[in-house]
């Protein structure tokens, strides 16, 4: 028996409709003021405003050296934002969710989600080319177009778009907040981790939580393209499925049956049921083949008109003008005369 998603599509029933998030003119708003934000910073590093100044601050300020009894955990918890990990834990649980509600778009979603992510934030990243605190080479500088690629930070926005994921795809309210909370502790905890380390500066964090902020409150944008995507996946495996069908192997055709004799006045039809009966003596008939072909067969004798033949001869009675077979002429005996030129004179 499969047990893959497709099998689980196949077998079960249609599931309850899944609501779908839509782009409300609260989420909107959000949105414009999200990225309105991304924006400010953006300018705040190019101009190296204040937020630059802070961000030096901070690094001096060395958070690592100040609570050293925290760096053994916090090495560990930064892991929830590496985008390995995180995106195969979120997979496995996302993939039963698909098992159980008979329908693709959980992993369609976490795919579009993560490939918005790598697109936008890494051509940020390559594009400013900031370098980290460890590889600063002048206090008070932003360090942008020095082949850097920690602007923003990647563990952040990841945090949030994986973690968010889980919320956004929640099928009530009350799931829906409690994973926006742990979504937004999670996210808020490894931001402020690569900055208690030293592997990103205070503004990168900052501009990776409004990145993967965008990216949830943008994703009811593309819910037709995943609905699309999943009727072309599974319109696909249709098809696949046919495919297999015609290059099954076709059993071998059966023999043809053995020939079945047909009396003379069923030799027009060509054909005859198997197991029919042999025409009646003394008349002729046909043979069928299969394929409705008949051949002529030739008459039979009446019982009547055959010789029975037993080990001692044949038990016809012989005629009484002719000898025995396998029997000698007796010498007729000869009276008077006598013999001459072969031929007897009385």
């Amino acid at each position: 028996m499969r047990t893959d998603i497709f099998a689980r599509l196949d077998r079960e029933p249609e599931p309850p409709k899944i609501e779908i998030p839509r782009m409300s003119p609260h989420r909107i708003a959000l949105f414009g003021g999200t990225l309105a934000f991304y924006l400010a910073i953006v300018i705040a590093v190019l101009a190296s405003s204040w937020l630059v100044a802070l961000d030096w601050k901070v690094m001096l300020f060395r958070p690592y050296q100040q609570w050293p009894e925290l760096h053994a955990f916090l090495d560990y918890y930064v892991v929830l934002g590496q985008r390995g990990p995180t995106a195969v834990m979120v997979a496995s649980w996302l993939g039963w969710r698909s098992w159980r509600q008979h329908t693709l778009r959980p992993l369609l979603t976490l795919g579009t989600s993560l490939l918005l992510l790598n697109v936008t934030v890494g051509a940020v990243k390559l594009g400013l080319g900031r370098l980290g605190p460890h590889y600063a080479t002048q206090i008070g500088s932003a360090e942008l177009f020095a082949g850097g690629d920690i602007f923003p930070s990647g563990h952040t926005a990841n945090a949030v778009v994986t973690w968010g994921i889980l919320a956004y795809l929640a099928t009530t309210p009350r799931a829906r907040r409690y994973l926006s909370a742990l979504s937004a502790f999670v996210s808020l905890g490894v931001g402020l981790t690569t900055v208690y380390i030293g592997t990103h500066w205070l503004s990168d964090v900052l501009l990776g939580w409004a990145a993967g902020l965008l990216i949830m409150l943008a994703l009811p944008w593309f819910e037709p393209l995943i609905t699309r995507a999943e009727i072309w996946i599974l319109s696909v495996r249709a098809r696949w499925r046919v495919r297999l069908r015609r290059r099954e192997p076709v059993p071998d055709a059966p023999c043809d049956p053995a020939p079945v004799v047909l009396p003379q006045s069923l030799s027009g039809t060509g054909t005859a049921e198997a197991g029919s009966r042999s025409p009646a003596p003394g008349t002729s008939g046909t043979v069928a083949h299969a394929g409705g072909r008949t051949r002529a067969h030739p008459p039979h004798a009446v019982r009547s008109e055959r010789t029975p033949l037993t080990p001692a001869g044949s038990r016809r009675p012989p005629h009484a003008d002719r000898a025995a077979r396998g029997s000698a002429t007796p010498a007729r005996p000869v009276t008077g005369g006598s013999v001459t030129g072969g031929s007897v004179t009385p």
